[in-house]
């Protein structure tokens, strides 16, 4: 009888059960009302994200159609990578929350959850590298006059950009990383909380850091050296247009990626420092910045792809310049 009672007075001074996973955490909203004010607003966002992505790809292909996609320009291809990242991403996450929107539960089975993390934190990643490859090769392209070689058929660029992530999902997923944040299928909201710190917060907020920064000495010397031209009367050879427009390409990626992501870094940040007093509007603010890739993106291809036309109207001559013999023309390559 006393071994009974110390057992329910030990029970009751430990508390409720410790959490033990993911699952084990209310799906976020239905205690407070704004559950379909997180789910409809994210579902609107990936979905015109995905046709976004989609159109891309298509209005790429249709612009392109008789040239080999490793001849198109940087900036062309990196429009098709950009929405392969976005389209995926938005496929998977897309099923998440209408899984959750439709059962008001979390996703089930959980390999299936996993999967969805995998998936997420794969094209994350991917857009991550790719734009901070793009910051840098602006960077170099503008400060030094040269340009990053990404292997025949991009192979470098894509064994980085797609390979790399994979082997971290993988580890992830080995070490049980991936459930239930609460909210969506992403790192486990109980056991993930280390893994989405030092996979996501953290090179996040590195790699927006060196893109700022990157970006913002760029486009320093870019306008400074304009400015000088422009004072001096001077004029650009066609070279030098196509170095500038190259820069101004690029770094419409740079920005693009900011707007999008700054959010999840403030979010990790915060998550990993006092999830307790997590504000919602931060949470709501993730959902809808992350999930419009696809839309920023599009916008990026469809004014790179009005300012070649106004330059190719501007500079028509420039295809029939002269180079020296045996050497190759590489600057359309740059834009």
């Amino acid at each position: 009888m006393d071994h009974d009672n110390s057992t329910s007075t030990h029970s009751s001074t430990l508390g409720p059960p410790a959490l033990r996973d993911g699952y084990d955490l209310p799906v976020y909203g239905l205690g407070n009302g704004q559950f379909y004010s997180l789910h409809v607003p994210a579902l609107t966002c990936i979905f015109l994200s995905l046709i976004s992505a989609i159109l891309a790809i298509a209005l790429s292909f249709r612009k392109n159609p008789k040239r080999a996609f490793v001849d198109w320009t940087k900036s062309e291809r990196f429009v098709v990578y950009m929405a392969i990242c976005d389209g995926a991403f938005n496929l998977a996450h897309s099923m998440d929350h209408l899984h959750i929107t439709i059962t008001k539960r979390h996703v089930y089975p959980a390999s299936l959850c996993q999967f969805y993390g995998v998936m997420l934190l794969e094209f994350i990643l991917a857009q991550a590298l790719m734009v901070n490859i793009v910051a840098v090769n602006a960077f170099t392209l503008m400060i030094f006059n040269k340009q990053l070689k990404y292997g025949r058929r991009d192979w470098r660029l894509l064994l980085w950009i797609f390979g790399f992530p994979f082997l971290l999902s993988m580890i992830a997923l080995a070490a049980k990383q991936f459930g239930p944040s609460g909210a969506f299928c992403f790192f486990d909201g109980v056991n993930g909380g280390l893994a989405q710190f030092f996979l996501v917060t953290l090179p996040f907020s590195l790699i927006l850091m060196v893109n700022t920064t990157l970006y913002v000495i760029t486009w320093a010397k870019l306008r400074s050296i304009e400015k000088k031209l422009s004072l001096s009367l001077g004029k650009q050879s066609s070279g030098s247009k196509m170095k500038h427009a190259a820069v101004r390409a690029m770094s419409l990626f740079v920005l693009a990626f900011i707007f999008q992501w700054l959010t999840l870094a403030l979010f990790g940040i915060w998550v990993f420092v006092d999830p307790v007093t997590l504000p919602p509007a931060l949470i709501h603010a993730v959902t809808i910045f992350s999930n419009v890739g696809g839309i920023v993106n599009l916008i990026v291809f469809l004014v790179i792809r009005r300012r070649l036309r106004n330059q190719a109207q501007v500079s028509p001559d420039h295809s029939h310049g002269s180079k020296p013999s045996g050497t190759k023309d590489t600057s359309h390559t740059d834009v």
